[in-house]
């Protein structure tokens, strides 16, 4: 490529990195010079394609209006160093981004303004790929998607009917499709859930009892309804005090028929496949306490007549347990509570200062109705409601009260506990709080303090009826405490999780809507593949009806329920035409984010999801790379730790129900996780304790002011909240944008967070304005490179810098690499000036073009290559260049360095010590003297002690 314009000035400035930056980036687009090839399909290639292929994937932004910060850029420059220096390795290197673009902010956006959540959302992303765009990231702009573009939730509408259309076969341990369940009860090799004779059924009946197989159903769950925003919210949307985080809403527990998915018949497979993965410890752990995979044992305590199931993992205590408390919404609370008035003898802290249970319980409901479950796991205030009616212990027989409290919940276990308050600390505080007996059958710790929760020695723990577990270790008296259980038939071992399933619908406009619709009966139907994709309406009034915010009680209508012409629909599902109703409720925002990486494999393809070619050659295990239990997936997925459980669960999810129809070969999505770390800036609160624009504030003698106001310095993330972001766009037109990636790749490590600081940038620009004088002369622009070959020492310094940057590249060390770049530049200013060697500066460019690719694409262009530098073979090293032929040695007379002596490298012991005492400096300092001891640490030191 020929220069096609001569600038005014020869000088590296911000002016000309500028318009280099443009001109390079303008030839990237018009060439696809990062366009990555497939083997079949659309984006296929006559050209036979590399074996060796990187498909590295960035988490999803989303488009908000506010624009970028130079703070968001971090792992996308990151990614984007990686995927060059990949490309330069000769690799096939797919590098892309989309954007998750759903959501509840462009949907408020839309209720103020009255403007559809499309238009904001493509302006949106349109600014957002502006600002990217300037920073020269190599992506394959072909690739790119937004989860808002109808051919892209085309496919996660399918996916919703894949896992709609399938059922967990416990037996083999995989999701199969629901014709193959239908075919098994029909022919009598598979019973329904409830015993039933399928054949026996009626359609209706049938129907049902299918439904109780599939991955998705709908279920009466607990949710969390905003009345102020007239919607349901997912837990990640309230507050930590029960509000909504827009808005600051009340948020109110209530019961709502909703999609559910059943992504806990996957515990066991999500958890023991972290072992498969190259993911940190800490997210890993994150995930398992997440799933929360527990074994015990489900005992029953009888109330009444009826069987309150308890899953306990310590039923060797089951002789403390001296109350039962249910959660709040168990389905037995109606039915147990008595309807007669507490006793005079029943103690009054358990009464909720009410005279009858009925009272009691229904206020309880209303003061706990906007407490999350966070909120109820987390409080150290105990409460509750003795609900007047008593349960059986089982091991002894013992009468026990049975209460209603907000820190037991519907989603863990069975929803009831037995309160063992000696062993469990949650439950010695209530117990205290509500004057309860307190029994050891654990001895080792003072139960008079506080729980003792320790394994010790079983005590107090025998009954009648064969069951002796004193003196036992606690796995010897939970092994025999449940054989006993199950020899009475009083209960069973099992394993229990944390994991709940996935409450997957939304009451709003801006999102994917279902491909769903329900009959006059209120039976759902699933749409046949070739009415995808089903599209969002236009609507008038994008505001879900809303109500006091303070309405427990209101029920929530979705947006889309206005819309009757789009909601009831005339169709022939098999039956004839019929009408039928949509569901105006919509998927989560998470729906898209879970299977992108598909979609960025084959985005044109409009016949699958992916063809399983093309994800077999991007995504499909590589054993022969990396070992027999290589799951596949993308190579390398980076992010923040935020996203470590929820995104992650579910996008393992849905790849595995995949995986399991025979959608994909990989059994995971992404095989190497690495988590970002944050850039972060000073923020600054005035009196009231209200942010200030950072960019405004002014320091005088060590002190700050806002419009003459002094205020506060504090440090945290950069970003809108703390007023403290800092844009890209000036600061591209201030230094260019291959100073702005220098600079933040030189900040620290990757993984860590780091302090921005505007003047130290001048130190990545300087390096830049260096490596340009290396080559142009900035009074002539003429190039001043010279043809002479490289001395020993240029040899050394050179293949030192190739080795040590190689493998600062290969782990994600972009900062050391920088760091050996400015050291080698300054060697070669140092000993050159002008007229550096070819051989010397064409190594260094190439080099750097991962980092700063501009500036090298441009020097590259000037040395005579005609064609990009983004695909020029990456330096090699020769060993023989890293070893030194000598070495110098610090000598230490008593502990102090006195003098340095230089040896052949591989000099012995004996030949280092004679030196070091031959050494003029060493001879005065010893003369008169006796060395008593001589110390040689290889390679390191020599210590001589004198008298």
């Amino acid at each position: 490529m020929t220069n096609p314009s001569e600038t005014t000035t020869h000088r590296y400035t911000p002016e000309l990195a500028t318009e280099i930056e443009q001109r390079w980036q303008k030839y990237w687009i018009d060439n696809g010079t990062f366009d990555a090839a497939n083997p079949v399909g659309k984006l296929a290639t006559d050209k036979p394609l590399p074996k060796d292929k990187l498909f590295v994937q960035d988490m999803f932004p989303y488009p908000s209006g506010a624009g970028l910060h130079v703070g968001h850029p971090l792992g996308y420059i990151a990614t984007d160093v990686f995927a060059r220096y990949n490309r330069m390795l000769g690799k096939n290197v797919l590098h892309t981004l989309g954007y998750d673009a759903f959501g509840l902010p462009a949907e408020q956006y839309a209720i103020q303004t009255g403007m559809h959540p499309r238009t904001t959302t493509m302006a949106n992303i349109e600014n957002m790929r502006r600002q990217l765009g300037m920073l020269g990231l190599g992506h394959d702009q072909r690739r790119s998607v937004a989860t808002t573009d109808p051919e892209f939730y085309k496919w996660t509408q399918w996916i919703f009917l894949q896992i709609y259309n399938a059922w967990f076969d416990e037996d083999q341990n995989k999701a199969r499709p629901v014709s193959e369940l239908i075919a098994e009860l029909e022919a009598g090799t598979r019973t329904t859930k409830d015993g039933a004779v399928y054949n026996d059924l009626s359609k209706a009946e049938q129907a049902k009892a299918v439904d109780e197989f599939r991955l998705v159903y709908l279920s009466n769950s607990t949710v969390n309804w905003c009345p102020g925003l007239g919607t349901v919210l997912a837990n990640e949307e309230v507050t930590a005090d029960g509000r909504s985080d827009r808005g600051n809403f009340p948020v109110f527990r209530k019961n709502l028929s909703q999609w559910m998915m059943r992504i806990t018949a996957y515990s066991d497979r999500l958890l023991d496949d972290l072992e498969l993965l190259d993911w940190s410890d800490k997210v890993k752990s994150m995930q398992r306490n997440w799933i929360g995979r527990s074994r015990g044992a489900e005992v029953t305590f009888d109330a009444q007549g009826h069987d309150i199931r308890v899953f306990t993992t310590r039923p060797d205590t089951l002789f403390g347990a001296e109350y039962m408390v249910l959660a709040p919404e168990h389905e037995l609370v109606k039915e147990l509570a008595s309807t007669e008035d507490y006793g005079a003898d029943i103690n009054t802290k358990w009464t909720y200062g009410k005279s009858n249970p009925q009272d009691a319980i229904a206020a309880y409901l209303k003061d706990i109705a906007s407490k999350t479950e966070l909120e109820r796991q987390e409080n150290k205030e105990k409460t509750g409601v003795f609900i007047g009616a008593y349960a059986t212990n089982p091991v002894n027989g013992k009468q026990i009260p049975i209460f209603i409290g907000d820190y037991v919940l519907m989603g863990y276990g069975t929803g009831a506990i037995m309160a063992v308050p000696a062993h469990d600390t949650r439950d010695y505080e209530f117990a205290t709080e509500f004057e309860l007996p307190i029994t050891e059958v654990v001895a080792g710790g003072d139960i008079t303090q506080e729980a003792y929760t320790g394994e010790g020695t079983v005590v107090n723990s025998a009954n009648d009826e064969g069951l002796d577990i004193n003196g036992l270790s606690k796995s010897d008296a939970i092994a025999k405490t449940i054989e006993w259980l199950e020899s009475k038939d009083l209960g069973v071992e099992k394993i229990q999780y944390k994991l709940r399933d996935w409450l997957f619908a939304r009451q709003r406009y801006w999102g994917e809507p279902f491909p769903i619709v329900y009959d006059e009966e209120g039976q759902a139907h699933a749409l046949p593949e070739s009415m995808l994709p089903i599209e969002l309406p236009e609507v008038e009034d994008y505001q879900p009806v809303s109500f006091d915010p303070d309405d427990a009680d209101s029920e929530p209508q979705p947006p889309l329920a206005k819309a009757r012409e789009w909601i009831e629909v005339e169709l022939d599902l098999g039956e004839g035409t019929k009408t039928y109703y949509r569901d105006a409720n919509v998927m989560p925002q998470w729906a898209g984010s879970s299977f992108y990486q598909l979609r960025y494999i084959d985005p044109v393809n409009d016949e699958a999801v992916v063809d399983i070619e093309n994800e077999r050659y991007w995504t499909g295990p590589q054993p022969d790379v990396h070992g027999p239990n290589d799951p596949g997936g993308v190579d390398l997925y980076v992010g923040g730790v935020e996203h470590a459980v929820l995104h992650l669960l579910y996008s393992r999810f849905w790849h595995k129900v995949l995986y399991d129809l025979g959608h994909v070969t990989s059994k995971e999505p992404y095989r190497r996780l690495y988590n970002q770390g944050y850039i972060q800036a000073y923020a600054y609160t005035d009196s009231r304790g209200i942010y200030v624009p950072a960019a405004e504030v002014e320091e005088k003698d060590g002190k700050f002011f806002y419009n003459g106001e002094e205020v506060n310095q504090e440090y945290g993330k950069m970003g809108k909240s703390l007023k403290n972001a800092i844009g890209p766009d000036d600061f591209c037109e201030e230094f260019g944008a291959d100073t702005l990636r220098v600079y933040e790749m030189s900040m620290g490590p990757l993984d860590t967070s780091r302090p921005w600081a505007t003047k130290d940038v001048v130190g990545a620009q300087r390096f830049l304005q260096r490596l340009w004088r290396l080559v142009v002369d900035e009074t002539t622009g003429e190039i001043t490179v010279s043809d002479a070959e490289l001395n020993d020492e240029d040899l050394k310094q050179l293949h030192r810098t190739v080795a040590g940057i190689r493998d600062d590249y290969d782990h994600l060390r972009a900062n050391t690499a920088v760091a050996k770049l400015i050291e080698y530049t300054n060697y070669l200013t140092k000993n050159y000036g002008k007229s550096v060697p070819r051989a010397a500066i064409e190594p260094a460019l190439i080099m750097t073009a991962p980092v700063a690719p501009h500036i090298a694409e441009e020097l590259w262009n000037k040395l005579g290559h005609e064609d990009t530098i983004t695909f020029v073979d990456f330096p090699t090293f020769d060993e023989k260049w890293l070893k030194d032929d000598e070495i110098e040695i610090p000598i230490q007379v008593m502990g102090k360095v006195k003098s340095r002596v230089s040896v052949p490298a591989d000099a012995d012991q004996e030949t280092v010590l004679a030196a070091a005492l031959a050494d003029e400096k060493i001879v005065a300092l010893t003369d008169g003297k006796t060395v008593v001891k001589k110390i040689y640490v290889p390679g390191r030191m020599v210590n001589l002690v004198v008298k």
